[in-house]
């Protein structure tokens, strides 16, 4: 009994041992320019964590999945949530599982550059729709989602990847 109230003191104090570090939000403010918007118009967004030793010219990037809208309601229900909008998203995220940032818990992908990319279109990435109707508001251009974070990726040192690994 003792050892396991020193284990949820533990928690307590220090947190969920299973889950990383803190990773900051980057959303993609001049993404929209090019058109690169979320359901409810927002800029895209995605959580990067740097690699570092052997890992740095290697990359995961896992795409945040939640299944396509299933009609313009359940679109726009999403669209109010971190599944429709990066407004809705936290400012930071912690990695756990495949992108956790130590050996123990990863083993082979903890010192990876580590990107967890926000699913926020409704369709996989794959809309590309340039008209808006005006009495729905809603924006359905996933591929621009996806374009416009690869480019900044590409940006952030992926040109020099000599793995990448995606998952879904």
């Amino acid at each position: 009994m003792a050892t396991f109230l020193l284990i949820v003191l533990l928690a307590i104090l220090f947190g969920d041992v299973g889950y990383g570090l803190q990773i900051n939000i980057t959303v993609l403010d001049n993404a929209t320019t090019q058109g690169a918007v979320c359901l409810d118009g927002s800029p895209p967004a995605y959580y990067f964590d740097k690699g570092f030793d052997t890992g740095l010219s290697n990359w995961i990037i896992f795409l945040d999945g939640g299944g396509w809208c299933e009609s313009i309601s359940d679109c726009k229900n999403r669209s109010i949530t971190e599944k429709g909008s990066s407004k809705n998203m936290k400012n930071q995220s912690q990695f756990a599982g495949i992108l956790h940032n130590t050996p123990q818990q990863n083993p082979d992908f903890y010192n990876w550059n580590r990107v967890w990319v926000n699913y926020s279109d409704g369709s996989s990435f794959t809309g590309d729709v340039e008209h808006v109707d005006p009495e729905n508001k809603l924006y359905f251009r996933g591929a621009r989602l996806f374009k416009a974070v690869m480019d900044d990726l590409w940006r952030k040192g992926m040109q020099y990847a000599k793995n990448v690994i995606s998952a879904y």
